[in-house]
Protein backbone atom coordinates (compact mmCIF):
# COMPACT_ATOMS: atom_id res chain seq x y z
CA UNK A 1 0.00 0.00 0.00
CA UNK A 2 1.40 3.76 -0.89
CA UNK A 3 -0.14 6.82 1.16
CA UNK A 4 -0.56 9.92 -0.70
CA UNK A 5 2.42 12.07 0.16
CA UNK A 6 3.68 13.97 -2.96
CA UNK A 7 2.68 17.29 -4.35
CA UNK A 8 1.73 18.84 -0.60
CA UNK A 9 4.15 21.31 1.03
CA UNK A 10 7.04 20.45 2.92
CA UNK A 11 5.34 22.97 5.80
CA UNK A 12 1.75 23.24 7.05
CA UNK A 13 -0.49 24.94 4.67
CA UNK A 14 -4.09 26.54 4.84
CA UNK A 15 -6.76 25.69 2.26
CA UNK A 16 -8.69 27.99 1.32
CA UNK A 17 -12.35 28.11 3.62
CA UNK A 18 -14.40 25.50 2.86
CA UNK A 19 -17.65 28.08 3.14
CA UNK A 20 -16.89 31.38 4.81
CA UNK A 21 -13.77 33.11 6.08
CA UNK A 22 -13.59 33.22 9.98
CA UNK A 23 -13.84 36.74 11.68
CA UNK A 24 -13.29 38.03 14.93
CA UNK A 25 -16.31 39.35 16.79
CA UNK A 26 -16.89 40.25 20.55
CA UNK A 27 -17.38 36.25 21.55
CA UNK A 28 -14.18 34.77 22.75
CA UNK A 29 -12.38 32.66 20.15
CA UNK A 30 -11.68 29.20 19.93
CA UNK A 31 -10.56 26.23 17.43
CA UNK A 32 -12.17 23.17 17.34
CA UNK A 33 -10.02 19.93 15.68
CA UNK A 34 -12.47 18.06 13.65
CA UNK A 35 -12.04 14.75 12.03
CA UNK A 36 -15.41 14.47 10.57
CA UNK A 37 -16.65 12.12 13.76
CA UNK A 38 -19.65 12.74 16.06
CA UNK A 39 -17.32 13.41 19.01
CA UNK A 40 -15.69 16.42 17.96
CA UNK A 41 -18.91 17.56 16.04
CA UNK A 42 -20.45 17.33 19.27
CA UNK A 43 -17.88 19.49 20.85
CA UNK A 44 -18.03 22.22 18.32
CA UNK A 45 -21.82 22.83 18.60
CA UNK A 46 -21.28 22.63 22.47
CA UNK A 47 -18.83 25.39 22.30
CA UNK A 48 -20.99 27.45 20.21
CA UNK A 49 -23.78 26.90 22.34
CA UNK A 50 -21.86 28.32 25.19
CA UNK A 51 -21.14 31.65 23.08
CA UNK A 52 -17.87 31.01 21.79
CA UNK A 53 -16.69 31.91 18.20
CA UNK A 54 -15.98 28.67 16.88
CA UNK A 55 -13.51 27.81 14.12
CA UNK A 56 -13.51 24.36 12.56
CA UNK A 57 -10.06 23.16 11.39
CA UNK A 58 -9.50 19.54 10.12
CA UNK A 59 -6.17 18.11 9.14
CA UNK A 60 -4.94 16.86 5.94
CA UNK A 61 -2.99 13.80 6.04
CA UNK A 62 -1.90 10.88 4.16
CA UNK A 63 -4.47 8.31 3.41
CA UNK A 64 -4.38 4.93 1.96
CA UNK A 65 -4.52 4.76 -1.67
CA UNK A 66 -5.80 0.97 -2.47
CA UNK A 67 -7.75 0.43 0.23
CA UNK A 68 -11.81 0.96 0.26
CA UNK A 69 -11.48 3.99 2.57
CA UNK A 70 -14.96 5.72 3.56
CA UNK A 71 -13.26 9.48 4.18
CA UNK A 72 -12.44 9.47 7.85
CA UNK A 73 -9.46 11.77 7.54
CA UNK A 74 -10.41 13.40 4.67
CA UNK A 75 -12.93 15.92 6.53
CA UNK A 76 -16.02 16.21 3.78
CA UNK A 77 -17.79 15.46 6.71
CA UNK A 78 -16.52 17.68 9.49
CA UNK A 79 -16.51 20.65 6.55
CA UNK A 80 -20.61 19.91 6.08
CA UNK A 81 -21.09 19.55 9.75
CA UNK A 82 -19.44 23.28 9.89
CA UNK A 83 -21.73 24.23 6.90
CA UNK A 84 -24.72 22.78 9.44
CA UNK A 85 -23.88 24.91 12.26
CA UNK A 86 -22.82 28.38 10.72
CA UNK A 87 -19.19 27.30 11.61
CA UNK A 88 -16.31 28.59 9.71
CA UNK A 89 -14.11 25.70 8.36
CA UNK A 90 -10.36 25.30 7.24
CA UNK A 91 -8.23 22.29 6.30
CA UNK A 92 -4.82 22.29 6.95
CA UNK A 93 -2.50 20.24 5.27
CA UNK A 94 0.00 18.39 7.74
CA UNK A 95 0.80 15.88 5.14
CA UNK A 96 4.84 15.95 4.86
CA UNK A 97 4.70 16.93 8.52
CA UNK A 98 2.48 13.58 9.50
CA UNK A 99 5.02 11.41 7.45
CA UNK A 100 7.85 12.90 9.22
CA UNK A 101 6.84 12.60 12.89
CA UNK A 102 4.12 9.83 12.67
CA UNK A 103 4.46 7.32 9.68
CA UNK A 104 7.79 7.03 9.93
CA UNK A 105 8.41 6.72 13.23
CA UNK A 106 5.60 3.56 13.12
CA UNK A 107 7.78 2.04 10.59
CA UNK A 108 10.98 2.07 11.83
CA UNK A 109 9.19 1.28 15.31
CA UNK A 110 8.78 -2.23 13.96
CA UNK A 111 11.45 -2.45 12.52
CA UNK A 112 13.38 -2.34 15.54
CA UNK A 113 11.20 -4.71 17.46
CA UNK A 114 9.13 -1.87 19.28
CA UNK A 115 5.21 -1.88 19.75
CA UNK A 116 4.35 1.77 18.41
CA UNK A 117 1.85 4.10 19.64
CA UNK A 118 0.92 6.47 16.72
CA UNK A 119 -1.73 8.22 18.36
CA UNK A 120 -0.16 9.16 21.01
CA UNK A 121 2.90 10.57 18.60
CA UNK A 122 0.07 12.39 16.57
CA UNK A 123 -1.49 14.65 19.12
CA UNK A 124 2.33 15.22 20.54
CA UNK A 125 4.19 16.28 17.38
CA UNK A 126 1.10 17.09 15.26
CA UNK A 127 -2.20 18.15 16.49
CA UNK A 128 -1.41 20.11 20.01
CA UNK A 129 1.96 21.50 18.64
CA UNK A 130 2.38 21.73 15.22
CA UNK A 131 -1.27 22.35 13.80
CA UNK A 132 -1.71 24.23 17.49
CA UNK A 133 1.20 26.66 16.67
CA UNK A 134 -0.34 27.48 13.07
CA UNK A 135 -3.73 28.15 14.27
CA UNK A 136 -2.35 30.71 16.30
CA UNK A 137 -0.46 32.39 14.01
CA UNK A 138 -3.00 32.42 11.43
CA UNK A 139 -6.27 33.31 13.34
CA UNK A 140 -4.63 34.48 16.84
CA UNK A 141 -6.61 31.84 18.38
CA UNK A 142 -5.17 30.50 21.18
CA UNK A 143 -7.95 28.20 22.91
CA UNK A 144 -8.11 24.77 21.13
CA UNK A 145 -10.65 22.05 22.05
CA UNK A 146 -10.70 18.27 20.71
CA UNK A 147 -13.40 15.94 20.96
CA UNK A 148 -11.18 13.34 23.23
CA UNK A 149 -13.16 12.05 26.31
CA UNK A 150 -10.76 13.51 28.67
CA UNK A 151 -11.13 16.69 31.60
CA UNK A 152 -9.12 19.62 32.54
CA UNK A 153 -9.77 20.42 36.52
CA UNK A 154 -9.51 24.43 36.31
CA UNK A 155 -10.44 24.03 40.14
CA UNK A 156 -8.62 26.56 42.68
CA UNK A 157 -6.65 28.33 39.63
CA UNK A 158 -4.61 25.29 38.01
CA UNK A 159 -5.06 23.37 35.28
CA UNK A 160 -4.94 19.30 35.59
CA UNK A 161 -5.72 16.64 32.96
CA UNK A 162 -7.68 13.89 34.34
CA UNK A 163 -9.67 11.18 32.91
CA UNK A 164 -12.78 11.37 31.43
CA UNK A 165 -16.61 10.89 33.24
CA UNK A 166 -16.88 7.29 30.67
CA UNK A 167 -14.32 5.21 32.16
CA UNK A 168 -14.61 3.00 29.13
CA UNK A 169 -13.90 6.20 26.46
CA UNK A 170 -11.51 8.00 28.09
CA UNK A 171 -8.63 8.87 26.12
CA UNK A 172 -6.38 10.78 28.90
CA UNK A 173 -3.72 8.05 28.19
CA UNK A 174 -3.33 9.03 24.91
CA UNK A 175 -3.23 12.74 25.22
CA UNK A 176 -0.69 13.15 28.26
CA UNK A 177 1.72 14.35 26.54
CA UNK A 178 0.49 17.54 26.43
CA UNK A 179 3.06 20.55 27.56
CA UNK A 180 2.01 22.01 31.23
CA UNK A 181 1.52 25.37 29.98
CA UNK A 182 -0.42 24.67 27.40
CA UNK A 183 -3.65 23.31 29.38
CA UNK A 184 -4.98 26.09 30.33
CA UNK A 185 -6.41 27.10 26.75
CA UNK A 186 -6.95 23.38 26.22
CA UNK A 187 -11.03 22.07 26.16
CA UNK A 188 -12.14 18.56 26.12
CA UNK A 189 -16.01 19.68 26.36
CA UNK A 190 -17.27 15.63 26.16
CA UNK A 191 -14.89 14.54 29.42
CA UNK A 192 -18.19 14.70 31.40
CA UNK A 193 -20.25 13.09 29.11
CA UNK A 194 -20.83 9.70 27.85
CA UNK A 195 -20.39 8.00 24.24
CA UNK A 196 -24.13 6.95 24.28
CA UNK A 197 -24.75 10.78 25.37
CA UNK A 198 -22.77 12.00 22.92
CA UNK A 199 -24.69 10.33 20.04
CA UNK A 200 -28.20 11.10 21.54
CA UNK A 201 -27.46 14.81 21.49
CA UNK A 202 -26.07 14.54 17.82
CA UNK A 203 -29.78 12.94 16.84
CA UNK A 204 -31.66 15.59 18.80
CA UNK A 205 -29.77 17.90 17.07
CA UNK A 206 -29.89 16.74 13.44
CA UNK A 207 -26.04 16.38 13.27
CA UNK A 208 -25.46 15.10 9.54
CA UNK A 209 -22.45 12.44 11.73
CA UNK A 210 -24.98 11.15 13.78
CA UNK A 211 -25.15 7.66 12.93
CA UNK A 212 -21.62 7.56 11.72
CA UNK A 213 -19.97 4.52 13.00
CA UNK A 214 -16.65 5.11 15.17
CA UNK A 215 -13.38 3.93 13.49
CA UNK A 216 -11.27 1.95 14.98
CA UNK A 217 -8.53 1.73 12.67
CA UNK A 218 -5.17 3.59 12.26
CA UNK A 219 -6.21 6.96 10.32
CA UNK A 220 -3.69 6.63 7.71
CA UNK A 221 -4.57 3.22 7.03
CA UNK A 222 -8.01 3.65 6.06
CA UNK A 223 -10.25 0.31 6.63
CA UNK A 224 -6.99 -1.58 5.80
CA UNK A 225 -4.77 -3.43 8.30
CA UNK A 226 -1.78 -1.49 10.15
CA UNK A 227 0.04 -3.48 8.39
CA UNK A 228 0.00 -2.34 4.96
CA UNK A 229 1.15 0.83 6.57
CA UNK A 230 4.66 0.05 6.96
CA UNK A 231 7.20 -0.65 4.11
CA UNK A 232 7.90 -3.60 1.87
CA UNK A 233 10.34 -5.99 3.17
CA UNK A 234 9.31 -6.25 6.79
CA UNK A 235 7.44 -9.13 6.39
CA UNK A 236 10.57 -11.47 6.16
CA UNK A 237 9.40 -15.27 7.68
CA UNK A 238 12.00 -16.69 10.11
CA UNK A 239 11.84 -19.16 13.53
CA UNK A 240 9.60 -19.40 16.50
CA UNK A 241 11.34 -20.28 19.37
CA UNK A 242 10.57 -21.30 23.20
CA UNK A 243 12.50 -19.23 25.51
CA UNK A 244 14.07 -23.25 25.71
CA UNK A 245 15.58 -23.02 22.97
CA UNK A 246 12.80 -25.33 20.76
CA UNK A 247 11.97 -24.51 17.95
CA UNK A 248 7.99 -24.70 16.99
CA UNK A 249 7.43 -22.93 13.64
CA UNK A 250 8.02 -20.49 11.16
CA UNK A 251 6.92 -16.29 11.66
CA UNK A 252 5.28 -14.62 8.81
CA UNK A 253 7.17 -11.13 9.56
CA UNK A 254 7.89 -10.09 12.90
CA UNK A 255 5.84 -6.71 12.09
CA UNK A 256 2.88 -9.27 12.33
CA UNK A 257 3.23 -9.63 16.13
CA UNK A 258 3.84 -7.47 19.53
CA UNK A 259 4.48 -8.36 22.69
CA UNK A 260 1.80 -10.16 24.96
CA UNK A 261 0.57 -11.44 21.68
CA UNK A 262 -1.31 -15.17 22.18
CA UNK A 263 -3.58 -15.64 18.93
CA UNK A 264 -2.16 -16.03 15.63
CA UNK A 265 1.33 -17.56 16.36
CA UNK A 266 0.17 -20.92 14.89
CA UNK A 267 2.33 -23.18 17.33
CA UNK A 268 1.29 -26.09 19.46
CA UNK A 269 2.60 -26.67 23.00
CA UNK A 270 0.88 -28.45 26.19
CA UNK A 271 0.56 -24.69 27.57
CA UNK A 272 -0.82 -21.49 25.93
CA UNK A 273 1.99 -19.28 24.74
CA UNK A 274 2.67 -15.76 24.03
CA UNK A 275 5.28 -13.38 22.14
CA UNK A 276 7.73 -12.65 25.07
CA UNK A 277 10.36 -11.18 22.82
CA UNK A 278 10.70 -9.46 19.08
CA UNK A 279 14.58 -10.49 18.33
CA UNK A 280 15.36 -8.15 14.75
CA UNK A 281 18.98 -8.84 14.97
CA UNK A 282 18.16 -12.20 14.29
CA UNK A 283 14.63 -12.59 13.18
CA UNK A 284 14.09 -14.58 15.55
CA UNK A 285 9.97 -14.75 17.42
CA UNK A 286 10.40 -15.62 21.13
CA UNK A 287 7.32 -17.01 22.79
CA UNK A 288 6.97 -18.08 26.68
CA UNK A 289 4.27 -19.33 29.41
CA UNK A 290 2.53 -16.33 30.70
CA UNK A 291 4.13 -16.59 33.92
CA UNK A 292 7.55 -15.38 32.19
CA UNK A 293 6.29 -11.85 30.60
CA UNK A 294 5.03 -10.77 34.19
CA UNK A 295 7.41 -8.08 35.79
CA UNK A 296 7.14 -5.44 38.79
CA UNK A 297 9.68 -2.76 37.38
CA UNK A 298 8.64 -0.40 34.29
CA UNK A 299 11.13 2.05 32.40
CA UNK A 300 9.84 5.25 30.66
CA UNK A 301 11.84 8.21 28.81
CA UNK A 302 11.03 11.21 26.65
CA UNK A 303 8.65 12.32 29.52
CA UNK A 304 6.29 15.03 29.94
CA UNK A 305 5.60 16.04 33.52
CA UNK A 306 2.12 17.50 34.92
CA UNK A 307 2.66 17.36 38.56
CA UNK A 308 6.35 17.74 39.20
CA UNK A 309 5.56 18.36 42.68
CA UNK A 310 3.83 14.66 42.73
CA UNK A 311 6.99 13.06 40.85
CA UNK A 312 9.38 12.27 42.89
CA UNK A 313 11.13 9.38 44.71
CA UNK A 314 9.03 6.98 46.59
CA UNK A 315 5.70 8.24 45.58
CA UNK A 316 2.69 5.71 45.30
CA UNK A 317 0.59 6.21 42.07
CA UNK A 318 -1.10 4.62 39.62
CA UNK A 319 0.12 3.65 36.74
CA UNK A 320 -1.14 2.76 33.12
CA UNK A 321 1.09 0.64 30.34
CA UNK A 322 -1.32 0.38 27.89
CA UNK A 323 -4.59 2.38 26.45
CA UNK A 324 -6.75 -0.45 26.69
CA UNK A 325 -5.92 -1.39 30.50
CA UNK A 326 -6.54 -0.56 33.90
CA UNK A 327 -3.88 1.05 35.67
CA UNK A 328 -1.88 -0.41 39.32
CA UNK A 329 -1.01 0.66 42.26
CA UNK A 330 2.97 1.55 41.70
CA UNK A 331 5.53 3.26 43.66
CA UNK A 332 8.31 5.82 41.84
CA UNK A 333 11.91 4.73 42.20
CA UNK A 334 14.01 6.54 40.05
CA UNK A 335 13.15 9.89 38.42
CA UNK A 336 15.24 12.57 36.15
CA UNK A 337 14.48 15.23 33.83
CA UNK A 338 14.41 12.71 31.24
CA UNK A 339 13.52 9.19 32.53
CA UNK A 340 11.79 7.77 35.60
CA UNK A 341 11.12 3.88 37.11
CA UNK A 342 8.59 2.48 38.42
CA UNK A 343 8.30 -0.60 40.74
CA UNK A 344 4.36 -2.31 40.12
CA UNK A 345 2.55 -3.73 43.81
CA UNK A 346 1.40 -6.58 41.46
CA UNK A 347 3.36 -7.73 38.46
CA UNK A 348 1.98 -6.72 35.03
CA UNK A 349 1.65 -8.55 32.37
CA UNK A 350 3.54 -7.66 28.83
CA UNK A 351 4.80 -3.98 29.30
CA UNK A 352 6.33 -3.03 25.68
CA UNK A 353 8.63 -1.53 24.13
CA UNK A 354 7.12 1.54 22.52
CA UNK A 355 4.06 2.02 24.06
CA UNK A 356 3.14 4.34 26.90
CA UNK A 357 3.28 4.41 30.75
CA UNK A 358 1.10 7.17 32.12
CA UNK A 359 1.18 7.63 35.78
CA UNK A 360 -2.21 9.21 37.30
CA UNK A 361 -2.76 10.16 41.36
CA UNK A 362 -5.79 9.01 43.50
CA UNK A 363 -7.99 11.46 41.71
CA UNK A 364 -7.51 10.52 38.36
CA UNK A 365 -5.13 13.26 37.38
CA UNK A 366 -2.11 12.56 35.07
CA UNK A 367 1.37 13.33 36.84
CA UNK A 368 3.19 12.06 33.96
CA UNK A 369 3.86 9.83 31.70
CA UNK A 370 6.62 8.85 28.96
CA UNK A 371 7.60 5.56 25.89
CA UNK A 372 8.72 2.28 27.80
CA UNK A 373 11.79 1.79 27.23
CA UNK A 374 12.25 -1.30 29.19
CA UNK A 375 10.23 -3.95 29.79
CA UNK A 376 9.69 -7.69 29.62
CA UNK A 377 11.82 -8.46 26.68
CA UNK A 378 15.28 -7.22 28.90
CA UNK A 379 14.36 -10.07 31.74
CA UNK A 380 16.04 -12.55 30.33
CA UNK A 381 18.67 -13.54 27.78
CA UNK A 382 17.90 -17.24 26.28
CA UNK A 383 21.16 -18.98 26.32
CA UNK A 384 21.10 -20.10 22.54
CA UNK A 385 20.84 -16.09 21.39
CA UNK A 386 23.13 -14.51 23.93
CA UNK A 387 26.37 -13.91 21.32
CA UNK A 388 23.70 -12.11 19.22
CA UNK A 389 21.20 -10.88 21.15
CA UNK A 390 20.35 -7.29 21.54
CA UNK A 391 19.87 -5.63 24.54
CA UNK A 392 17.99 -3.13 23.39
CA UNK A 393 14.81 -5.39 22.43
Amino acid sequence: MTLNSSSHPAEPAWLSPSFREWRADHRPAIAVLMSGGVDSSVAALLLKREGWNVLGVTLKIPTACTVGHKGVCCGSEAAFVCQALDVPHYFLDVTEAFHTHVIEPFRAAYRNGRTPNPCADCNREIKFSLAWNEIEKRFGISALATGHYARIDRAHGGQLLRRAKDEGKDQSYFVYDIPRDRLRDLYFPLGDWCKSEVRAFARKHDLPVAEREESMELCFAGEADYRNALNEGVASPGPIRHISGMHLGTHRGLAHYTVGQRKGLGVRWDRPLYVSCIDVVNNVLLVAERENLLCREVSATRLQILQPERLMVGARLMGQIRSGGSASTCVVRDVSKNSLLVCFATPVFAPTAGQRLVLYDAAGSVVAGGEIVISVNNLYKPVFMEANHDPNL
